[in-house]
């Protein structure tokens, strides 16, 4: 391959002051902002078609997820977790952004829009206040759960499927409860927000594994027999299949071997705890409580998988997943909530597993046995996104700034190439002229990067990050350097001899046959 570089501007920002991107339909361009406003614009003119505000920014509400257009829809989420925002979910008339339906994570069963009857959770009927009988009084109103990942739909069924977050705070001990529904997977009606399905894989979470990440839809036969199913690589280090068109589980196994806050998810059906992942006390941030930190939790809070989505080839039946191989301490601590302001509650530091050097994996996995098939390490996380070829050909790229090559089916490196910046973008390809490219964005940022990308690697600097902070003070006995960056800072350190800041644009030619 033949590569050439194209000089583009970015910038990395703070998770509350992202952009993941635009949408197309209808002649229109939408675009989410920061402060939560949904527009439409003209795609020939960029003249303003109409805009809507979905939140309210002084609350701690922002926007940061990529608008997702299905049929005549347009569907945004909401971002704030850290702030105490109650998450929901928008979907919109693309025609006039006239509101079609909100759909809540937390709260009364007429805003989340769950039927107590018809709404299932592993096959059973949720039945009445399924989320407000898990909170403590109203702690489900600044309860977190917000929906700032990716949308997956399918026309066959008319539902769509998405992840909601961490719940609010990081202090397990401050919520009581399953703190239903965050951490949870969401199957609901395209035209009326109506919730057919809903997974909670993480109750009572303890450790801000947000379950936003993807939701990849394949057919498959699974035990001969043929399934619509939804794979998800959960940050708390599960890989989950299920049965899309029921929500019924049919996989969750570890795809990190260095997984430790669970035993296993208990997958008895006749078992009480059918469903839930089985606690190891010694991991527990609740059950070790608050002002304790609890040391050598695998996964980290930016888990066995982040934003970096993974890839699914037909051909191999397997998927291609850039991973974190990374452990903490976490120590949570009493924390009042403001509106607006910083609701956090926990510090936390980050390093690899024990006895370990590398803090990624790239790995092929098995959605219909919960395998891993075969395993690259990688010195730092895998943080961009991979690309599945019919060629046998897959593409990912690495926070030192790599693009790398591998066979399909054995992983083998073929090829790879250092760009200017840590790669954290996505590898895309297309064709044009009759020839095929690959390209990747590289421009060193996200929470692995956070260090060098927001300057937080010297100490004098570690306060200004919000989640190290909570109302003006650093509470925490830890080294501040390690705690800057919700605790990303001190893992990854060392990034800044092998990469640097910078936005470029690198595009590979595939040799002409």
């Amino acid at each position: 391959m033949n590569p050439g570089r194209i000089r583009t501007s970015f910038r990395s920002c703070a998770a509350t002051r992202s952009n993941r991107g635009v949408a197309y339909a209808d002649g229109k361009i939408f675009l989410h902002q920061a402060d939560t406003t949904l527009v439409a614009l003209d795609a020939k003119t960029g003249a303003k078609v109409w805009s809507v505000m979905d939140g309210e920014a002084g609350k701690g509400q922002s926007g940061t997820d990529a608008p997702f257009v299905f049929k005549d829809k347009v569907l945004v989420g909401i971002s704030g977790g850290e702030f105490g925002v109650r998450g929901w979910i928008s979907a919109y008339n693309i025609k006039d952004g006239k509101l079609a339906w909100r759909g809540y994570s937390t709260g009364p069963d007429s805003e989340t829009l769950i039927d107590p009857v018809k709404t299932t959770s592993l096959g059973k009927p949720v039945g009445p206040n399924s989320s407000t009988s898990t909170w403590q009084g109203d702690q489900w109103k600044i309860g977190g759960g917000t929906t700032w990942g990716w949308y997956s739909y399918d026309p066959a069924l008319n539902l769509v499927y998405y992840g909601t977050g961490n719940p609010s705070t990081w202090n397990p001990v401050q919520r009581p409860g399953d703190n239903r529904w965050s951490m949870s997977i969401w199957a609901r009606d395209l035209d009326t927000g109506a919730v057919k399905w809903v997974y909670q894989m993480t109750p009572h979470d303890e450790w801000d594994f947000d379950g936003v990440n993807e939701m990849i839809l394949t057919d498959q036969t699974i035990g001969g027999q043929p399934r619509k199913i939804l794979t998800h690589f959960d940050r708390n280090g599960f890989g989950y299949t299920l049965d899309r068109a029921t929500g019924e589980l049919l996989v969750a196994e570890k795809y990190d071997p260095s997984v430790n806050w669970a035993t296993k998810v208990d997958m008895d059906k006749s078992s009480k705890t059918y469903g839930r992942p089985l606690v190891v006390d010694a991991y527990s941030t609740q059950h070790n409580g608050e002002d304790t930190n609890s040391k050598g939790i695998c996964p980290a809070a930016l888990g066995t998988k982040d934003e970096q989505p993974a890839a699914y080839s037909p051909d191999t039946q397997l998927f291609y997943v850039p991973t974190n191989h990374v452990c903490m301490d976490y120590e949570p601590y009493k924390v009042a909530y403001t509106a607006g302001q910083a609701y956090v509650g926990a510090a936390v530091a980050m390093y690899p597993p024990k006895g370990d050097t590398n803090m990624g994996n790239f790995i092929a996995w098995d959605g219909k046995t919960g395998k891993i098939v075969w395993s690259n390490k990688e010195q730092f996380s895998a943080w961009g996104g991979a690309l599945a070829t019919a060629g046998g050909v897959v593409f990912y790229g690495t926070l030192e700034g790599y693009m790398k090559a591998v066979d399909a089916k054995t992983g083998k490196e073929l090829y790879k190439f250092k760009t200017p910046s840590g790669i954290i973008g996505n590898v895309m390809t297309y064709e044009h002229g009759g020839k095929q490219y690959v390209a990747v964005l590289s421009g060193v940022g996200g929470w692995a990067g956070i260090g060098l990308a927001a300057g937080l690697l010297q100490p004098e600097n570690a306060a200004a990050w919000h989640g190290a902070v909570d109302q003006g003070k650093l509470p925490t006995k830890d080294k501040t350097v390690d705690t800057a960056g919700l605790g990303a800072v001190g893992g990854y350190a060392g990034l800044a001899s092998y990469t640097s800041l910078g936005g470029t644009l690198t595009v590979f030619a595939l040799p002409s046959e």
